[in-house]
Parts: structure tokens; C-alpha cells; sequence
């Protein structure tokens, strides 16, 4: 019984089983290799399940083809098949066996049926794919090999110039190309970009330097203030200040300068003998001119003159001086006198005393800026307000915004075209200046006559104002002070009229503190005696009342009007 489970022979030691493949549930199967005998073997060798791992049925074991051909020999009896082969492989259970026929039903589980013929040996082969045999002008051993076409190689392909992979590289290719492109343009782009705009920088810091007058050769000494400038090419804001005394009567002058080219700011004081020419077309003083035309006729008259663009007027009072010192904290100035004051009882202290730094209230500081000593002139008053407009601007805030505060806290009423804003921007500034040290005061430097100096002309007029002196003409009027003298107010008014209708200047002198009984009509210069003598004949004076001597400043001519005066005689 135990013959039938010998894994490689029959019951009698004889013929060996042979594998042969495997079945669809992948167990081995095998065939009887020669003997008849064999053929009537038990259950499992008709199923199949006979054992021989070497197949050699106790003769020599063929040797090894793994190709299947065939070729296979041994040292026993020759073999009547061959070697399974895996080129025989047949999906629909036949077997193609190289010569063109068709072999036996494929039956996986071995239950073929027997015959009293001699046995045929059967194969079966296991399912294992494979790729065709060797082309048919190629013999083996036993006959010739399977035809081989090349469209069973389905991974063969010719190489194709409009295959999606050709096409896929040449557009990256081409894509790549004309990025590289893109990038060079756009660099060059940048380039030239950046070349106009070095160009633009140059051409507009050079045309700055030509505008501020900075450029070699094209350029004046400045003023003292250390910077070159270029005639014309400045640009200054100016204003003119107009300081009242309420109490005492009188006024002072001064332009207030902010020069954005160079940075500079400086305070230049006006005197009162400035000759001007009225809206008339007649001759008058600056001290005449605020009192009689006003602030418009004054600002029309300076830039006449001096060949400014004044933007506008601040008429300070002295009680609105008083308040803004005292809103910026008081100020400090270097005192040239002593100022007693004015409300103080006679041996007392004097409200400022003479020396450096000394600070002043609001009240100390108007007066101050109004004192002017016995004997002193007007320029030394002048001068004294200068320091306190200085001296006010240094404790000026700097911020536009909070300046326009201060200015409106004073309550005055601003004269147009000049606003609270405009004003407060333009002290903030100059007060940024006068922090500085880039903030001065300048005397505009004026003749006896009330015309301007050459020094004048050179020093503060082209320099610290850009304009040009244009003093009235001294040969086209007489110019004529009238001192009044008569004890009657008007009477100075009356003569004002009569010389001017005359052809005359007329320039005031004020009014005597004693009457005179006669009048007098002087002339300092002999070539102006014969105008002497015209002036008398105008205002019905007797000859013997013209007189050689001295004259005032301003004028060619002085009278003084006496009790015999008689206006329209």
C-alpha cells in the first residue's frame, strides 16, 4: 500500500513519476515516465499526485533544459519526450509543439483515459506565460523555432520626431529660450530705467545748486552770513511789522525776512526819515506814510522803493507786544539803558536794568522796545526793538500749529491779505531759525535826504532783501519840512496842501513844544537858495524870512511856521 505514496517510483521500483506543471490551485503534476504497468496505478497517480521532485523514475535524471528544446541526455535509455517547455504554452489547453500540430487536450488533474495501445506520453505543461521562441530562419536542435514578429513587442517603437515627448521637449525648449529672452529684456529694461533716473537726479541737484547760487562761478559772496548766493535766485517770504506806541504816540518799522534758499532769517529796521513816494506821486517820510496812508499805501511804497515783494502787514500794538511776551514766557534780551517805569513813583528802581541777558516781563519789554533817551536818535529806539522781536522769536514755538495758537490768543485783528495761519507759520519758522543762530537784525543804513545809501543799496537791499534801490529822485521835487510852530493844529495840514500844489515834497517835522512869532524858511546848501526863496513866495512868507543854516535830514528846504503865518494869504 505504501507503493502508491513513493514520491518518485512506481510499486515495483520501477518507472519514475515526472513532473510536469501545475494544476489552477497550484499543486503539482506529474506524469508516468515509461512502462506500461504504470499506467494502472492507484488513485493518486490518475489524479496526478505522485511524487518525484527530480523525475527520474530510478534511471539517470536528463539533464537540465531550461530553454526547452529538448537536447536533455542521459546514461539510460533514450527519453521519448522532451523537457517540458515553456514556449508550448497553450492558454486554451493545447500545446504547440514546434512542427506546426496541435498536441493533447490540456487536462490539469491528469485523468486522461488509457488504452491497450502502447502508452503515448503525454505532457502537460504548467501556465506560464512567455515571450515567443527565435525568428523561423533560426534551427534547433529539433526543428525549427517559433516565428517572431515584431509587433508582439508592444514596449518596440521607433523613434518618432512628432512624438508627444519630442514635441513636449522642444516646447520647454523653446519655452526656456524665450524666458532667458524675457530675462534679458527686462534686465536691459531696468537699466535703461535706472540710467534716466540717475540722469534726472544730476540734472535736478545741479539745476538746485545753479537755483540756490551754489554752483563755481556762478555764485556772490553772501552777506556775512558764510553761504553764497546768486542774485535773483533766492526765495524769501516777507512781512512788515508796524510797532504803534498807544501811550506815547509814534511808530517803528521792520521787514521780517525768512530766506528758504539760504535758510537765513534777519529782522531789517526800517527808520522813520525813509524817503518814500506817496500814492500821490509826492515825496514822504515812512513815519509819515504809516500814519497818513495806512498799511496798504506803506507795503506799495517800500516795495517801490526797495524792489521787495511784501506779502503782507502785522500791526502790532504795544498792549498786544505786551501779551505775546508774556504768552511765550518772557524773552531775554542784552540791554544797552536803563528804562525807569513809567508807573513807578520818582528815585525808584528802573523796570530794566543796562546789561546782558536780562529778562523782561511783557511790560518791561515794551518798554524797552519804545525808549528812546534825551538827545538819542531814533535809530537807537529802532534798534532796541529790533532786540525784542529777536528776542520774542527765540521763545517762539516752532510747531506752525501751536504759532497760529499764539497768534490767535493775542485777539488782534489781522490785516488781510495776512491770516492767523499764515502769520503763525511764518514766526514758527523764523523762530526755528532764531534758534539756530541763523537769525539777525540789520539797520538799513539811510541818508539825511531819506534816500539810500550805495552801502545801503549793497548790504541789505541786494543781499538780505534781492531787490534793487529806487530812493526817489532829489532833482524832481524840493523836498520841504514843515515844523509847525503856530500853536494851531491844523495849520500844518493847510501848509501840506499849499506846497504840494506848489510842486513841492512835503515831509513832516512834527509840532514845536513853543509857539514863535515869526517864521523861517532855511536852506543848508547855496544852490538851494533860490528853492528857499520859492518855498517863502508859496506860502505867502516874506523874503527876509529865507535864511542860511541848518536843514533837516530829510529835506533840502525847512520852515517853520510862526504865529505870522496866514494860510491862503
Amino acid at each position: 500500500m505504501n507503493d502508491r505514496y513513493d514520491a518518485g517510483y512506481g510499486a515495483d521500483g520501477g518507472a519514475p513519476y515526472e513532473l510536469v506543471g501545475y494544476d489552477e490551485y497550484g499543486r503539482p503534476v506529474y506524469r508516468q515516465a515509461t512502462d506500461q504497468q504504470n499506467h494502472q496505478y492507484d488513485g493518486y497517480q490518475q489524479q496526478g499526485y505522485g511524487y518525484d521532485p527530480y523525475g527520474t523514475g530510478g534511471h539517470q535524471q536528463p539533464s537540465y533544459d531550461p530553454y526547452g528544446t529538448g537536447t536533455g541526455t542521459g546514461t539510460g535509455a533514450p527519453q521519448q519526450s522532451q523537457a517540458p517547455s515553456y514556449d508550448s504554452y497553450d492558454p486554451y489547453g493545447t500545446r504547440q509543439d514546434g512542427q506546426g500540430g496541435q498536441g493533447a487536450p490540456y487536462d490539469p488533474y491528469g485523468q486522461t483515459a488509457h488504452t491497450g495501445q502502447q502508452p503515448r506520453v503525454t505532457e502537460q505543461t504548467a501556465h506560464i506565460p512567455q515571450q515567443p521562441g527565435p525568428a523561423d530562419d533560426e534551427q534547433g536542435p529539433d526543428g525549427p523555432a517559433p516565428e517572431y514578429r515584431t509587433e508582439q513587442f508592444a514596449f518596440v517603437e521607433e523613434p518618432d520626431g512628432d512624438s508627444e515627448d519630442v514635441i513636449d521637449w522642444m516646447k520647454f525648449t523653446e519655452n526656456r529660450t524665450e524666458r532667458r529672452e524675457e530675462a534679458k529684456r527686462r534686465a536691459r529694461s531696468r537699466i535703461v530705467a535706472l540710467v534716466v533716473v540717475f540722469a534726472l537726479v544730476v540734472a535736478g541737484g545741479v539745476g538746485y545748486l545753479w537755483y540756490a547760487g551754489k554752483l563755481p562761478g556762478l555764485s556772490d559772496s553772501g552777506s556775512g552770513t558764510g553761504t553764497t548766493t546768486a542774485a535773483g535766485a533766492q526765495k524769501r517770504d516777507v512781512i512788515v511789522v508796524h510797532l504803534h506806541d498807544t501811550t506815547n504816540g509814534g511808530t517803528a518799522t521792520a521787514l521780517l525776512v525768512d530766506n528758504t534758499t539760504t535758510e537765513q532769517g534777519t529782522t531789517v529796521l526800517l527808520p522813520n526819515s525813509l524817503a518814500l513816494t506817496a500814492d500821490d506821486g509826492t515825496t514822504t517820510t515812512l513815519a509819515k506814510s504809516v500814519e497818513d496812508d495806512g498799511s496798504e499805501g506803506t507795503r506799495t511804497a517800500l516795495d517801490t522803493v526797495l524792489g521787495t515783494d511784501i506779502e503782507g502787514t502785522w500791526r502790532l500794538d504795544t498792549p498786544f507786544l505786551l501779551t505775546l511776551v508774556d504768552l511765550v514766557g518772557n524773552i531775554e534780551v542784552d540791554t544797552d539803558t536803563d528804562v525807569p517805569d513809567p508807573d513807578a513813583k520818582k528815585g525808584e528802581a528802573p523796570l530794566v536794568r543796562k546789561g546782558k541777558g536780562q529778562t523782561l516781563s511783557g511790560k518791561a519789554a515794551v518798554a524797552y522796545a519804545t525808549h528812546r533817551g534825551p538827545g538819542e536818535d531814533q535809530n537807537a529806539q529802532l534798534e532796541r526793538f529790533g532786540q525784542v522781536l529777536h528776542g520774542v522769536l527765540r521763545k517762539m514755538t516752532s510747531d506752525p500749529d501751536a504759532a497760529t495758537v499764539t497768534v490767535q490768543t493775542l485777539g488782534q485783528i489781522i490785516e488781510p491779505p495776512l491770516t492767523d495761519k499764515d502769520l503763525g507759520s511764518f514766526l514758527a519758522r523764523l523762530s526755528d531759525r532764531a534758534k539756530g543762530g541763523d537769525h539777525k537784525s540789520a539797520l538799513l543804513p539811510v541818508q539825511d535826504d531819506g534816500t539810500l545809501t550805495a552801502q545801503a543799496s549793497d548790504s541789505v537791499v541786494k543781499d538780505v532783501l534781492g531787490g534793487t534801490a529806487k530812493s526817489p529822485d532829489p532833482d524832481a521835487a524840493v523836498s520841504v519840512s514843515v515844523r509847525n510852530a503856530t500853536g494851531v493844529e491844523n495849520r500844518t495840514e493847510k501848509a501840506r496842501v499849499v506846497l504840494l500844489n506848489g510842486g513841492f515834497t512835503f515831509r513832516e517835522a512834527g509840532t514845536a513844544a513853543a509857539s514863535e512869532a515869526t517864521s523861517k524858511v532855511v536852506y543848508a546848501d547855496a544852490a538851494d537858495k533860490e528853492n528857499a526863496t520859492e518855498v517863502a513866495k508859496t506860502l505867502g512868507l516874506p523874503a527876509d524870512s529865507v535864511t542860511k543854516g541848518e536843514v533837516s535830514a530829510n529835506a533840502r528846504v525847512s520852515v517853520v511856521l510862526g504865529q505870522d503865518y496866514e494860510p491862503g494869504s
